[in-house]
């Protein structure tokens, strides 16, 4: 069985004058995060690998998370993960490796509702720290339309 856990980065502050890329996480947000860390570690043993989003809110809310789990898995920053689409989420997640059981995707609306909604046919609402759990039977990663289950949704507050 195959794991791939989709989660929205935590809450973003807007503060004037600070491009989109580059809002980091608010108050809200710095609390959510770590609390994010605590329910993966309590709920989805061994991650194998992290795909993250390149921008200042997915990279804040992984180092708070990461910072809660038993082991910290490889991660890959990837700039296709921020406002390419779907389509450019699921050519990532094509690429994964096999030996990669259990993946979490860290990214953005409404990229991730698309990308959870191609995969099992159902469209979860993604607030900040809300998290899916999506399986698939099988050694491999299939990104082809309706190929997987979501088997958990999650909003994470802290």
């Amino acid at each position: 069985m195959r794991r791939l856990v989709v989660l929205r980065h935590a809450k973003s502050a807007w503060p004037e004058g600070v491009p989109d890329y580059r809002r980091p996480l608010n108050d809200r947000g710095r609390r959510d995060a770590p609390a994010v860390g605590k329910w993966l570690a309590e709920h989805v043993e061994g991650i194998d690998l992290a795909l993250v989003s390149p921008a200042t809110r997915t990279r804040q809310t992984w180092e708070l998370a990461a910072a809660q789990l038993p082991t910290v898995p490889p991660t890959t920053f990837d700039e296709q993960l921020y406002g390419e689409g779907a389509e450019s989420i699921l050519t990532v997640l094509g690429s994964v490796p096999d030996t990669a059981r259990t993946v979490l995707l860290i990214g953005h609306n409404p990229d991730l509702e698309d990308v959870v909604e191609t995969l099992t046919g159902t469209r979860p609402e993604f607030k900040t720290a809300a998290l899916a759990v999506l399986t698939w039977p099988g050694k491999h990663l299939t990104t082809s339309a309706r190929s997987s289950r979501l088997a958990r949704t999650e909003t994470i507050r802290g």
